[in-house]
């Protein structure tokens, strides 16, 4: 092999250069160029060269977004032995935010693996092999790709950062906090009042009428798309179809790079369309926005995705669509936003600590939500593919 992947749940990135110059200080040169590493070998034949780079979900916001859920999906998927393991997986999954990439030359030996190992110990991670094997801190396996259970003694790891977050606080922010810890407490969901409140009102941006109706569109119609690579349907027949809608409600340009990567790909994967289709609950969150959804009920079931289709399938024009269209209030958007925020940490925390969550909130719904809500009100300025999923 010549691929290793750390992944770990940390407050911040500080302390890995250390670990990798302990590890690999003897007997290697090491090369540092921002978050990435050259690690040479000072063996006159050993031509091996290692690389290693470090991301964080702050650093690079569109990887942990785009891969995570692919990575939940992946072992949820898998028929593992254990039902117990499968959810200590699954919960340090959903805490990961940070990666170490290591890549060599050649294939890599005992000496090089047994080094790998060692990083993925100080970094409290786990370690991921090509095929899919998930090794724990102890450098056992976890879980092979096939659903046998390795001799790992493996136990989630998750950063405060993950379950705390960051203080800030308006009079008007703790007030739309409170709002939504009463409307968890009437559910009997779990919540934590040091979890940080949002922005008010007059620090955000909702966007326009016409911004959210046309990426409402562009999503819906990538998502049938994304329906039939899923279902292995004619794709150059299905790619004409939803490119000619697309021109036809004019949103061509409201695609992400996600999107248009997988409509425009050569050979798209069922992965990327899989989790591009999870998104009808992002767009059933931005046609509620628009006024087009009565209420956002609790997260615990499937949108109605016949009624979503209808929402514009029913429509011969944008301008038909937008004609139907009643936008909330900045406030509402901004209000559900807060309360999705902290359904998350519900969520999350059940994982952590391995409970099945409140009301069997859906944590996949949940964080769909979540991505609409948070593009809707521009929070970190972050892009569609990007939205941080940090509690």
């Amino acid at each position: 092999m010549k691929y290793f992947t750390i992944y770990a749940s940390r407050n911040d990135t500080q302390g890995i250069d250390e670990y990798i110059t302990e590890i690999f200080g003897k007997g290697f040169k090491i090369e540092k160029n921002d978050n990435e590493y050259a690690i040479r070998s000072k063996k006159l034949l050993n031509k091996n060269h290692i690389f290693i780079k470090i991301a964080s979900e702050e650093s690079e916001p569109g990887y942990f977004s785009r891969n995570i859920p692919g990575m939940m999906g992946f072992y949820e998927n898998i028929q593992i032995q254990d039902e117990h393991i499968k959810s200590l997986v699954l919960t340090q999954i959903s805490v990961i935010n940070t990666m170490l990439a290591i890549q060599t030359d050649k294939e890599y030996d005992e000496g090089y693996y047994q080094r790998f190992l060692a990083l993925t110990k100080r970094v409290s991670g786990i370690g991921f092999l090509p095929d899919g094997t998930l090794l724990g801190q102890d450098g056992l396996v976890i879980v092979y790709p096939d659903g046998t259970i390795g001799p790992s003694k493996f136990t989630p790891h998750a950063c405060t950062n993950k379950i705390r977050g960051t203080e800030s606080k308006t009079t008007e922010g703790e007030e739309r906090k409170q709002k939504s810890i009463a409307y968890l407490k009437k559910n009997d969901i779990p919540f934590i009042e040091h979890l940080p409140e949002l922005p008010p009102l007059t620090n955000i941006q909702i966007r326009s009428q016409e911004e959210i109706a046309s990426r409402a569109v562009a999503l819906l119609l990538v998502i049938q798309y994304a329906c039939d690579i899923a279902n292995e349907a004619d794709l150059k027949e299905s790619r004409e179809f939803v490119l000619n809608l697309l021109k036809q409600y004019k949103a061509v340009e409201y695609m992400t790079e996600n999107e248009r990567h997988l409509l425009f790909g050569s050979q798209p994967s069922k992965e990327e369309a899989i989790q591009i289709s999870w998104q009808y609950e992002a767009f059933w969150t931005l046609i509620w926005a628009l006024g087009l959804v009565e209420t956002l009920q609790l997260p615990n079931q499937l949108c109605d995705c016949d009624y979503a289709i209808q929402t514009v399938s029913s429509c011969n024009t944008f301008e038909d669509f937008l004609s139907r269209i009643q936008m909330r209030s900045g406030q509402e958007i901004l209000d559900e936003a807060d309360k999705v925020y902290r359904l998350h940490w519900a969520c999350v925390n059940a994982r952590v600590r391995g409970e099945a969550p409140a009301h069997d909130l859906n944590e996949s719904i949940v964080m769909e939500r979540r991505r609409a809500l948070f593009w809707l009100i521009q929070a970190g300025h972050e892009s569609w593919d990007q939205i941080s999923m940090d509690t």
